[in-house]
């Protein structure tokens, strides 16, 4: 099983970190390490995830964690997920 995360992942990511840090940089820090834990363990609960809202496709499953959405696409040949985006609720 393995993890990847999309070029567009990776530059939402940093603007909504940097938007956190310019009020705190501890909750930017908390908020990051609270949403890769969730996605390193959202094979074990992939299942469990609702159908994206933003897709129609059953593989891609959004993740919630606070006010934000993060579509999961699960490639059953290569066993890998592959992160989408994170979009504002």
């Amino acid at each position: 099983m393995k993890i990847v995360c999309s070029p567009l992942y990776e530059k939402q990511i940093k603007e909504i970190l940097q938007n956190i840090s310019n009020e705190d940089i501890a909750s930017a820090k908390n908020f990051k390490l609270y949403l890769d834990t969730i996605i390193m363990n959202a094979h074990t609960k992939f299942k469990k995830y609702k159908q994206s809202i933003y897709f129609e496709n059953d593989a891609i499953k959004d993740i919630e964690y606070e006010n934000f959405s993060v579509p999961v696409f699960y490639d059953e040949e290569a066993d890998k997920y592959i992160i989408l985006g994170i979009v504002t609720k």
